[in-house]
Formats: structure tokens, C-alpha cells, sequence
């Protein structure tokens, strides 16, 4: 009798590693999924969006802003790189207000968890060009997309290898089909990044993000991220508004994008740090992205 419960012990063990085994896979395979439809839609792309920044409240269950919004407009043009295409390189540029026109963002992520995100700022008032790293030390802050709410950790993709994943539930989210996917970062990115834990709301038919939760290191929600206006872009499913919720600072961001073009191939040598502080050199190269913009 006693081999008998051991025995019906051993296999219910083995049966519920199995099946967390496999609903982590199934977990990962998701966001795998959706962080190459992310990867595709960054490559080649060419974008005109606006940023908005505002300090906010909640009141009555609605958000709004206590001060006028601060307002940028600016081009984009980001590509994939590396072996695995889990590589990228990114330049925005503002063109309004005109105090800030000219100052210029050049951002480098890569799959090699072992290598820092970079990022160069260009501030045109002082034309110097002003190196910023994401690095690995606990107290390094991700870089600030032009002083918003969103940073380079936000923004990257190509990093599932760096997280464990399990699905939480699935079930509607407004009118959406979704997972809601947990995703717990690996020791080694614990070390650089704000989040102790992320929830992903996982739309079922476009495979894309509905919203987005990050938790602090003492488990206290940080960050929501909400995306909408979804179309499909050669075949690729993309968000045109984004906004981010910091509910530590109670301060919003919000990116709109005017015009999208995928698919713009353009000298490599535009992605690099002349692009920032030579104005010649850049304004040489928009000028061929800006015929693709209606």
C-alpha cells in the first residue's frame, strides 16, 4: 500500500512538472511570437509622431492632465541588425518646438545580454553630443526617450532570452481575445532593470500587446502602458498611440504617430553619430526619407 502512494505521488509530481513545462513553453512561444512581429515592424521604419508629457490625476475613474502637455514632434528611422535581426539602431530627431529643433536621440540595443544598451544625445543649444549608457549597475536609471515616461528598457525588443514566462489566464479584455502572460526577469537582467515582474495583456488575433504592467522591485505597480489605434502595416500589426503611466511620479506620456512607412532602406552611415551634430549630413539623408511621407 505504502509503494502504491509513493508511486501515485511520483507520477502526480511528474504530471504537474510536465504540464508547468509545457505552459511555460507555450508562454514563451507566445512572446517569442510577438516580440519578432515587434522586431518586424522597428525594421526598416520610418516614422513623423508627436510626444506629449503631462503630470496627471485620477479622478471619478478618469485620467487627466494637471498642467498643459508638454509637445514634441519629431522624425524617426530604426532598422534590426545583428545575426538574428534581434539587433537594433534608431535615430529621432525633433523638428518642434523650434527652442528644441535639432536635438537628436541615436540608440543602440543588442541581443548579447552581456552588452549595454547605448545611447548618444545631441542637444543642439550646446551642440555637443553626449554619450548616455544603460548599464548594468542596480543604481543606472534606462535612459529617458526626450525626458518622457518612456525609456530605452521600454522601447527594446529582442530580449524573451532574458525573462521566464507563464500565462496567467486567458479571457476578454475589452473586446479582444487575450493571454495575460507573466514574465519574471532571468538574475542577470534583474541586475539592470526597474521591473521585478511584468504582465502582458497578449491580444489572441494580431499577437500584439494590449497593455502592459511593470512592477517595482518591491512588487508596487510602477509603470502601465496602453496601446492603441491598431492597423496593419505590410501585414504587421502596429500600434499608433502608445501611452505610459508612471504611477510613482503620476506623470503620463504619450506618443502619436502622424505617418508610418515600413520597408525604407537607407545608407547604414545615417545611423551613426554625424547624423546627430552634422546638419548638412542629416538633413542629406532625410530629405530622401521625407519623399516617402504622404
Amino acid at each position: 500500500m505504502l509503494n502504491k502512494s509513493i508511486l501515485h505521488l511520483t507520477l502526480f509530481l511528474v504530471g504537474s512538472l510536465l504540464a508547468t513545462f509545457v505552459a511555460a513553453n507555450e508562454a514563451r512561444m507566445i512572446m517569442e511570437k510577438v516580440d519578432a512581429q515587434q522586431r518586424l515592424g522597428a525594421d526598416f521604419n520610418l516614422s513623423l509622431s508627436t510626444l506629449s508629457s503631462c503630470p496627471f490625476q485620477i479622478k471619478d475613474k478618469k485620467i487627466s492632465c494637471t498642467e498643459d502637455s508638454r509637445v514634441k514632434r519629431f522624425e524617426s528611422y530604426s532598422i534590426q541588425t545583428g545575426p538574428n535581426k534581434k539587433d537594433s539602431k534608431g535615430i529621432s530627431i525633433i523638428l518642434e518646438p523650434a527652442r528644441e529643433k535639432g536635438v537628436g536621440m541615436l540608440t543602440y540595443s543588442y541581443e548579447d545580454d552581456s552588452k549595454d544598451t547605448e545611447s548618444w544625445l545631441y542637444l543642439s543649444a550646446l551642440g555637443k553630443v553626449k554619450r548616455m549608457v544603460s548599464g548594468s549597475a542596480e543604481d543606472q536609471e534606462p535612459v529617458a526617450f526626450f525626458g518622457s515616461e518612456f525609456t530605452t528598457e521600454d522601447m527594446e525588443s529582442g530580449k524573451t532570452h532574458e525573462y521566464d514566462y507563464e500565462i496567467l489566464q486567458e479571457g476578454k479584455y475589452g473586446k479582444s481575445e487575450v493571454w495575460v502572460i507573466k514574465a519574471l526577469p532571468k538574475p542577470e537582467r534583474l541586475k539592470k532593470t526597474n521591473y521585478s515582474k511584468l504582465l502582458f495583456w497578449i491580444d489572441k488575433n494580431m499577437l500584439t500587446p494590449l497593455k502592459v504592467q511593470g512592477y517595482d522591485k518591491h512588487g508596487k505597480l510602477y509603470k502601465r502602458t496602453m496601446l492603441k489605434k491598431f492597423e496593419q502595416v505590410n501585414k504587421i500589426w502596429v500600434a499608433r498611440e502608445v501611452t505610459v503611466f508612471n504611477m510613482k511620479e503620476k506623470r503620463l506620456s504619450t506618443i502619436k504617430t502622424e505617418q508610418l512607412v515600413l520597408g525604407v532602406e537607407l545608407e547604414d552611415e545615417f545611423l551613426t553619430q554625424r547624423s546627430l551634430n552634422d546638419f548638412a549630413f542629416r538633413e542629406k539623408h532625410l530629405s530622401k526619407l521625407r519623399k516617402f511621407f504622404k
